[in-house]
């Protein structure tokens, strides 16, 4: 198990199949085993982690997990219409823990379907906009383009567009897709390629393989293994 403490700066191993899908029992050896590092829950050293984290995480703490994230979480936002309390949301919220989105901004309605986030919640970045405007605003604030990701006219297929590396992807509502407000307020509209008879893929689904693309866009995988 990991011993290094948050922030520490050691260097993060690459991506691997996880092992402990099920989670952990108590710490082996008992409390005379027990790691002294100060990110590590006695709590969970004791009564083992089911928790729906990676293996280097286990038996963390879930603020030391967070602070741990907020040291090495991606450039990108995600925000998500949400004016007709759409099911996707979860997921989306998911995906982006899972691809280290810096924050995800709910745009509309406060309340979300936390269901399908699967507690990833508890360790993403989480804030509410009651308008689009109220999004615009911010992002200019903060010097961030917004991109729309919509499958309408004009729009940019992903596989030839480039994303900036700092930037908001901007999802609508499954079936109507973004408000005429929210396509206005972006620098660019990308489309997913589609090759089958569906107008159109899973509003969550979507917002993976957008975040994904981002991701081998800008994330720095270092140099490929011998």
């Amino acid at each position: 198990m990991p011993t290094g403490a948050p922030g520490d700066g050691a260097p993060r191993p690459e991506p691997s199949v996880e092992h402990t899908t099920h989670g952990v029992g108590p710490w082996p050896g008992g409390r005379a085993e027990w790691p002294t590092s100060e990110q590590f829950d006695p709590e969970l050293l004791e009564r083992g982690d089911t928790r729906n984290v990676i293996d280097r995480y286990r038996y963390w703490s879930m603020a030391a997990i967070v602070a741990d994230l907020d040291a090495t979480r991606h450039p990108f936002h995600v925000a998500i219409e949400n004016w007709q309390h759409d099911m996707n949301i979860g997921s989306i919220v998911r995906s982006a823990n899972a691809f280290a989105a810096d924050t995800v901004h709910i745009v509309g309605r406060k309340r979300w379907n936390k269901r399908g986030a699967m507690v990833t919640d508890r360790y993403q970045h989480v804030v509410h906009h009651p308008d689009v405007s109220d999004l615009v605003a911010w992002a200019s604030q903060q010097g961030l383009p917004i991109i729309a990701i919509d499958n309408g006219p004009g729009s940019v297929i992903l596989e030839r567009f480039e994303f900036p590396r700092e930037c908001v992807l901007l999802f609508g509502q499954e079936g109507p897709g973004l408000s005429d407000e929210a396509l206005a307020a972006s620098v660019a509209q990308v489309a997913i390629s589609q090759f089958g008879s569906t107008r159109s893929i899973n509003a969550s689904a979507a917002a993976a393989v957008a975040m994904h693309s981002w991701v081998r866009q800008h994330h720095d995988f270092g140099p490929p293994a011998p």
